[in-house]
């Protein structure tokens, strides 16, 4: 089913209202998103059908870092009920392993999706994937359970991201690729606007039939793993990756263009915009949140620096002023290294037991943010960025 050309013409989006994760909430909420889109009636008795959720570390649910396990578990009983073989999983950052997927899987709170008849996923084996018509990612390597489903639900969870503004339904694929295959993704699309056109060829490749977002209790300020819990109350559901983020980076007062996977999405043709999307169900302006923490936020402001060599400068002291860049906290760090480990520009020492970033060699790629166990890697605004910040808000 990858790799195969699709229209992206469906700009339909449904949200459903979801107040917490009670299971019968949950799966009255699931139904309803879903009628729009003629419920799972794309999936036949005897599909294998793979629930690509978004498990980026071992974290407990109540964090609100992954894709609630109730929701999994519910969804996962209804394509069970209508005759799929079903699939749970995701290759999150670190090894791609029996042993470290065991923990994750067992700490998100999905040790009871064998009890829904799905399972969940234990095949490690990897595929190496050429894709000409990729605008960034003409090869790569991907997890290959995904490749071997006969269709894909991308099921992930709203959040801020360090590096993309917003993770939602595109950023959610990168998890298709094998954990200590990240970094080496990341210097090989180490500016945002190639690693968003890289993000968009993975959906393009493996195009998910359904893109579902938990978006009940979402994570604002330090995301993707270290932020806030910020309840919202919402599922969501389109067959358009693209459409699904237009209308989550609206939920959340981020505007489509701060979003590089959106403005990627935009340039190429495969979104039009959130005006354009269609939405149906319960809606979204009731739970829109616009006091959403998105202080990982850059300021889109147009000096006209222009073409040529004085572009080039212009270029460069607008980053310098209002680029955002990891920083410890020094008071929260705990001199484990991970934050080292992760970095794969190699930008991270330990001096006094405490990371020191060598901006020069920085990619901005948040990796060690994304990571830390205990949160202390921030994103952070230079201090004249930091002043029209707020001026601009």
């Amino acid at each position: 089913m990858t790799g195969e050309p699709r229209s992206r013409k469906n700009r339909t989006v449904s949200a459903a209202a979801c107040a917490d994760y009670d299971r019968v909430r949950v799966r009255r909420a699931l139904e309803r998103v879903l009628e729009p889109f003629g419920g799972l009636s794309s999936v036949r008795p005897g599909m294998t059908v793979a629930v690509k959720a978004n498990l980026i570390a071992a974290r407990e649910p109540e964090k609100a870092a992954t894709t609630n396990p109730v929701l999994i578990a519910e969804l996962c009983r209804m394509l069970t009920e209508a005759g799929a073989e079903v699939i749970v999983g995701d290759s999150p950052g670190g090894s791609y392993s029996p042993a470290h997927l065991r923990n994750v899987y067992r700490t998100c709170g999905l040790s009871e999706i064998p009890a829904t008849g799905a399972r969940l996923n234990d095949d490690f084996s990897e595929s190496r994937v050429s894709f000409p018509e990729a605008a960034a990612a003409r090869s790569f390597t991907c997890t290959a359970w995904l490749q071997k489903a006969d269709i894909i639900i991308n099921f992930c969870k709203l959040k801020t991201h360090g590096m993309m503004k917003m993770t939602c339904a595109v950023k959610n694929m990168f998890g298709s690729i094998p954990g200590m295959t990240k970094p080496e993704y990341h210097m090989r699309f180490s500016d945002r606007d190639g690693f968003a056109d890289m993000l968009i060829d993975l959906n393009e490749y493996f195009h998910p039939v359904l893109n579902l977002v938990d978006a009940v209790d979402c994570m604002e300020g330090n995301g993707p793993t270290a932020g806030t819990k910020r309840h919202i109350g919402l599922i969501l559901a389109g067959t358009s990756p693209y459409a699904v983020d237009e209308v989550c980076a609206h939920l959340i007062g981020l505007e489509g263009r701060e979003v590089p996977t959106i403005a990627a999405a935009r340039r190429r043709g495969l979104s039009e915009g959130f005006s354009e999307a269609v939405l149906l169900g319960d809606g979204i302006e009731p739970f829109v949140t616009p006091d959403f923490k998105t202080d990982i936020r850059e300021i889109g402001i147009d000096f006209g620096t222009g073409k040529g060599a004085a572009g080039k400068v212009g270029r460069f002291l607008m980053n310098a002023v209002f680029e955002t860049r990891p920083q410890v906290r020094a008071g929260e760090c705990v001199g484990c290294g991970v934050c080292r480990d992760v970095c794969p520009a190699k930008a991270i020492t330990m001096r006094g037991g405490k990371p020191s970033v060598d901006r020069s060699t920085c990619i901005r790629c948040f990796c060690c943010q994304e990571f830390c166990p205990k949160g202390a890697m921030k994103v952070r605004h230079t201090w004249i960025g930091n002043v029209i910040h707020r001026t601009v808000r």
